[in-house]
């Protein structure tokens, strides 16, 4: 489910098929506008899509009331006033990933529509205006905007390890391009979901992977870590007993949110509850919510309000009160406090060269720990105690090290 940045507009999957449900939240109220793709067979009859492994992409304009969506159909537009095709990717263009430039004239698109092997090590950048495609840098799982502006994150994802890139907006060109920094996060294997901010740019949430229900947030700038959590059971390994994934696909991987207070992160659960977490207070309260149902997807509001979504297909709009929990607000001007964040950002880091694979110029972190280049090139031991990601690298540095 996502929710339009500025006007009380909610678009939402179906649970059934590649079909998206368009609502407008406005007064307090749900009142559904249209969809797109309703007429889709059921997913595994509808060929190439699965619920569990792909669903529709999409993504809201920044500012008007237009919604892109990648499904059976290509790439088309949704607006109040009807369907429209998007000039610019070709007709058979696979798009698995979606997002607007911060100013809204560039659609970002992933993978690339060359249709080569190699369309997954690029995206293109759509200029909506005259229809121009060029290459931007590999990314695959959505892109998220940081309130302060002219920087967003999105995720570059493998089985041994998934980078969370950060880039510099560069909007001075046609159409606008994301400029990689070389300051990033790793996290290990694949499988996640778009970062989410907060409402003051403080904290980011990232939900994941593929082999767990993994929930870690952490601080901007600094990129520390403050929450690292496991949803329901750990893995107990593979081969995964049946009853083990039974649970893991009752965790929605759409279940996270930030409020209207910054500092709160919301989680749905399968009990149908939320549980509000205050990070500074590092205090959770579980609230009631859906009676017999899960929460399949939540979201927030341009107005800051809550929308869940349950699996037997509720759909409810929550205005959070002045909590329970309460944390000193030390927040001051939100606005501005994320403004100096981005900037301390950028000027903490640099922008990695355009030669096509940024990993090489990463300074990574996991939020705890932080490596050079020349560290994980050089690497040949690793603990019991360290991430999979750096034991996989450390075992393959071993049997062929670097020159």
């Amino acid at each position: 489910m996502v929710c339009h940045p500025r006007l009380p507009l909610i678009a939402g999957l179906d649970s059934g098929r590649p079909a998206v449900h368009i609502w407008d939240g406005g007064a307090g109220e749900l009142r559904e506008l249209g969809s797109v793709g309703a007429g889709s067979e059921a997913y595994d009859d509808a060929f190439g899509w699965n619920r569990h492994k792909r669903t529709p992409a999409m993504a809201w304009h920044p500012v008007q009331p237009l919604l892109m969506v990648a499904n059976e159909d290509g790439v088309v537009r949704w607006t109040p006033a009807g369907l429209f095709d998007l000039e610019g990717p070709p007709p058979t263009a696979d798009c698995r990933s979606l997002a607007f430039s911060p100013d809204g004239r560039t659609l970002w698109a992933s993978p690339s529509s060359g249709g080569d092997d190699d369309a997954w090590e690029r995206s293109d950048a759509i200029d909506l205006a005259s229809g121009t495609v060029t290459t931007g840098p590999r990314w695959d799982t959505g892109v998220a905007e940081h309130p302060g502006g002219g920087l967003v994150v999105t995720l570059s994802s493998d089985q041994g390890a998934t980078h969370g890139l950060f880039a510099r907006v560069d909007q001075e060109t046609t159409p606008a391009a994301m400029r990689v920094l070389r300051r990033a996060l790793i996290l290990d294997a694949d499988g996640y979901e778009t970062p989410v901010f907060s409402s003051d740019g403080r904290h980011f949430a990232v939900r994941g992977n593929a082999y767990g229900n993994s929930l870690a947030v952490f601080e901007f700038p600094s990129l520390r870590r403050v929450l690292s959590t496991t949803l329901g059971e750990p893995s107990p390994g593979y081969p995964y007993p049946p009853e083990w994934l039974a649970q893991q696909r009752a965790w929605s991987p759409h279940n996270t949110a930030f409020g209207s207070r910054p500092g709160v992160l919301w989680v749905g659960t399968p009990a149908g509850t939320l549980v509000e977490i205050d990070l500074e207070a590092q205090h959770a309260v579980e609230h009631d919510v859906l009676s017999g149902s899960r929460v399949s997807a939540l979201s927030t509001t341009s107005a800051g309000e809550l929308v869940v979504a349950g699996s037997g297909g509720e759909l409810a709009l929550l205005t959070v009160r002045s909590g329970t929990l309460k944390s000193p607000d030390k927040r001051g001007d939100t606005a501005t406090s994320a403004v100096t964040a981005v900037t301390a950002f950028l000027e903490a880091t640099s922008e990695v060269p355009d030669d096509g694979d940024p990993e090489p110029h990463l300074v990574v972190t996991d939020g705890a720990r932080d490596w050079e280049p020349d560290d994980l090139a050089t690497v040949a031991t690793a603990s019991e105690t360290d991430p999979t990601w750096l034991r996989l690298r450390a075992a393959i540095n071993s049997v062929d090290p670097a020159p």
